[in-house]
């Protein structure tokens, strides 16, 4: 794997489909296999699938009758050490983790799920609206006690 020089980048504009979360696996799946980063794959598939899934849910226009599609995107970049997944939509609800006691509620785990899987994420605001939010997987194998990798 090359990782020295100039961060790769792949990128995905995905379509209000109803399959957000589907297509952006598949991207990532592919991009992670040319960059030869199956190791990362388990991981980067449940961040890329929160990411997208909490998008395509809050930045849904206001009046969906306007006929105006929102707009996500998914951004995949490749530096020397780290996998950072990128998703930016056009909502101004900005990212929160809300706490529950119910283990078994449906909402509101994703950003808890990033943070437990990524080694750091955060978000920006977007011109003129919007925002972006990010997560960074370590690129490299962790050593275990007994001098092996771990997948």
């Amino acid at each position: 794997m090359r990782t020295h020089g100039a961060p790769r980048t792949a990128a995905l504009r995905l379509p209000d489909t109803g399959h957000e979360c589907a297509q952006a696996r598949a991207f990532t799946n592919r991009t992670l296999t040319v960059w030869q980063l199956g190791h990362c794959r388990d991981d980067a598939l449940s961040i890329v699938s929160e990411l997208v899934a909490n998008a395509v849910v809050h930045a849904r226009p206001a009046n969906p009758a306007d006929g105006a599609e929102p707009e996500v995107w998914l951004k995949l970049t490749l530096r020397p050490h780290h996998l950072v997944c990128a998703v930016t939509d056009q909502g101004s609800a900005l990212p929160a983790c809300p706490r529950t006691t119910d283990q078994l509620h449906e909402h509101g785990r994703g950003l808890h799920i990033i943070d437990a899987l990524s080694q750091h994420w955060g978000w920006t605001r977007s011109a003129p609206t919007g925002k972006t939010v990010w997560a960074m997987l370590p690129t490299r194998r962790s050593a275990r006690t007994d001098g092996t990798a771990t997948p």
